[in-house]
């Protein structure tokens, strides 16, 4: 007869006797159920989200926003106030070392930062006015990815995953990529916390390009073993459970389940052996450049996720040369930005397009909204002689796939890209949009913490009905 008593020490006994799976923090979901607290879950016409994040701060007026004024005025002081910036040695207005041109039908302009991006410039709808209320980095990131900016609150992939359940019981529903030596950015790992949701919604990070994606998944038992150990661990938690009302000790026993069935799906998912040379040369997974091949991987894996049918993905920039920019923020050049952007653009710029390219062609790219952003942009005036400081009051992301309208722009920063003039927005709508497509309220998916009701766009948001088809 199992003792109640005992339960005490569950955590010890555990600890000393399971096969370890639980300190994975492995995220096991429902199938096909929904979390959404009172949030009624609608049709939406999209299904997944891939978030390609990056961390740095992406200088707009050299990518998405061209502005013709910084070259006609290259040199000369800026003629309007200046808030003060993150180092606050601001120079002179600072030209675009970039060339932007019209592309596809459409005709949006995009710099050649981003030539194979340009070419899919049809699907994209980039915000040109976005803003931020902060302008350190993990306070930025922190912000970009849960709507708050510092610790303790869940991603926006974990707000998907308890919003929309799981679509596949054997990989996580929330996963974010690394490769190539990637790390996360400024903020850690806390980035990618379910927060207070229960633990079954935060991400599982998967090493896109060693042997074993995710440490000890491979089993270290037979499986007939393996198996009534954890038959038997089961029914301890069971007991365990019965006694306590606490949706996070039922996400805990879950993770185990979660765990045993990945050992045979995150091996089979991460083999691209069968994969064409033709889609192998279209993301770059051989390219020489050994920072684009990691990233490709990353791109790769990501769409072979959506596949599977896990409901939201990150992919994680690589640092390019330490010290011009760092291993957790490669994009931030406060020197040498054009050195800096040419190195990272060369790095995701291939591999994204071929993701666009490869779900629009398997007819997945309808029912997956890709969303490119960093955590603020770029200063249209010099740090130095050719650097540019970080810019939150106007900046520019853009979104494809899911139901939002391509060949589009939506919002304007003043002529020199300093502040945003036109439709400012925010995270929170970027996310209230996301929301929507997933066919979800963003007010309603909410869930009660310390005796309040938190959603991921806090008390904010409106949806971009701008740029929806």
């Amino acid at each position: 007869m199992f003792d109640r008593a005992s339960a005490v020490c569950r955590r010890q006994w555990l600890a000393r006797t399971s096969s370890g799976f639980g300190m994975m923090a492995l995220s096991a979901l429902h199938a096909g159920q929904s979390q959404a607290g009172t949030g009624k879950v609608l049709r939406g016409k999209a299904k997944n989200v891939i978030l390609c994040y990056m961390s740095g701060g992406v200088s707009h007026v050299d990518s998405f926003d061209p502005k013709p004024r910084l070259s006609r005025d290259h040199g000369k002081p800026m003629p309007m106030k200046l808030e003060r910036t993150q180092f606050n040695k601001n120079g002179q207005i600072f030209g675009s070392p970039f060339k932007f041109s019209r592309h596809g039908e459409s005709g949006l302009q995009i710099s050649d930062l981003f030539p194979e991006i340009a070419s899919c410039a049809d699907h994209l709808a980039i915000v040109r006015s976005a803003t931020s209320a902060v302008n350190e980095h993990a306070q930025g990131n922190f912000l970009a990815h849960s709507g708050f900016p510092f610790l303790g609150h869940p991603s926006a992939g974990a707000w998907m995953s308890y919003g929309l359940g799981s679509a596949n019981e054997n990989l996580p529903s929330y996963v974010v990529l690394q490769s190539g030596g990637a790390v996360a950015p400024h903020g850690g790992v806390g980035l990618f916390s379910s927060g207070f949701l229960p633990a079954q919604h935060q991400a599982s990070i998967l090493q896109a390009d060693v042997a074993e994606a995710v440490a000890n998944v491979r089993p270290q038992q037979p499986p007939g073993l393996q198996r009534r150990r954890l038959d038997f661990v089961a029914e301890l938690d069971r007991h365990f459970a019965s006694s306590i009302d606490d949706a996070h000790v039922d996400a805990s026993i879950k993770n185990y389940e979660t765990a045993f069935r990945m050992q045979t799906a995150v091996p089979q998912l991460c083999d691209i052996s069968g994969e064409t040379e033709l889609t192998r040369r279209m993301y770059g997974v051989d390219d020489a450049d050994k920072t684009k091949a990691a990233y490709a991987r990353q791109a790769l894996l990501a769409r072979r996720l959506i596949e599977q049918g896990v409901r939201f993905v990150e992919l994680s920039c690589l640092t390019y040369k330490i010290g011009a920019g760092g291993a957790a923020n490669p994009w931030d050049q406060h020197g040498e930005l054009e050195k800096g952007h040419r190195a990272m653009g060369g790095q995701v710029d291939q591999p994204i397009a071929a993701l666009i390219k490869d779900l629009d062609a398997r007819g997945l790219l309808d029912e997956t909204i890709i969303v490119f952003t960093g955590e603020f942009g770029r200063t249209p005036f010099s740090q130095g002689s050719n650097g540019r400081d970080h810019n939150p009051l106007g900046f520019s992301f853009w979104m494809a796939g899911g139901g939002i309208q391509g060949g589009t722009t939506y919002g304007a920063t003043d002529e020199y890209g300093y502040r945003a003039v036109e439709n400012p927005c925010t995270f929170y709508d970027l996310w209230a949009t996301v929301l929507h497509q997933l066919g979800i309220d963003h007010e309603k998916l909410t869930y009660r913490s310390g005796g309040r009701d938190f959603r991921l766009t806090d008390v904010h948001g409106n949806v971009l009905k701008g740029i929806l088809s």
